[in-house]
């Protein structure tokens, strides 16, 4: 079969697994721990799944760099332990994953989670074996954004891979860090971003489910 996208990027937060209970648990942790906020309602820290960890105690808690980066650490000792596998892959996932590349569609995971962690979920779940490559944040935070995270997979693949790409995610940071480079992206309304949200931000194509995926890739892929 004969493609103009290759290559299919997947974000790991909110498009491959839901992995919201060890997230919010993890940034409860260390609320608690560092700045002794109490958080009762875990639903409250959904904003926290997206950005990069430093960024989002910032903005949601309003501390300074350094609190945050305390922050970040003592999230990452719970995440370590406990919090990676607090964790589901969405429903069809795999059936979804094992379609696009027997389409011949090139797989790659381009998340903002650290790739040790990343890949650590993947293999649990039985899901690593469906990419090529599985590129995350580093640990010491040189790369931590998606547009940092998706330039690491463009040097990896390429540069002719990146006319042939496609970013698939639920947050509009997916939308923003693709579209820096030209790369469209596909915005999944099964996650923890709205419509609304990865409409403003400008995705290309909208998939209501993992079931509609590669249906809406190949549509996307006649274009």
């Amino acid at each position: 079969m004969s493609h103009s996208i290759r290559y299919v990027l997947f974000d790991l937060d909110g498009t491959l697994t839901d992995s919201s209970e060890g997230i919010t648990k993890c940034v409860a942790h260390a609320l608690r721990t560092v700045c002794g906020i109490e958080v009762d309602d875990l639903q409250s820290l959904l904003p926290y799944i997206g950005p990069p960890l430093v960024d989002g105690f910032m903005a949601n808690h309003g501390v300074d760099v350094e609190t945050a980066r305390a922050c970040t650490a003592a999230y990452r000792a719970r995440y370590a332990e406990v919090g990676l596998f607090e964790n589901r892959p969405y429903e069809g996932i795999r059936a979804a994953l094992d379609e696009l590349r027997a389409d011949g569609y090139h797989l790659s995971v381009a998340t903002s989670k650290p790739t040790t962690f990343s890949t650590r979920i993947l293999e649990h779940f039985g899901l690593a074996d469906c990419f090529d490559e599985i590129c995350g944040a580093t640990m010491d935070g040189k790369v931590s954004t998606k547009e940092q995270v998706i330039q690491s997979l463009l040097d990896r693949l390429g540069g002719d891979a990146r006319g042939a790409m496609l970013m698939i995610g639920d947050r509009k940071y997916d939308v923003e860090g693709a579209h820096a480079f030209g790369i469209p992206c596909v915005g999944v309304l099964y996650g923890f971003g709205s419509r609304e949200e990865l409409e403003k931000a400008g995705a290309d194509a909208i998939c209501p489910s993992v079931a509609c995926l590669p249906a809406v890739i190949r549509a996307f892929d006649s274009k």
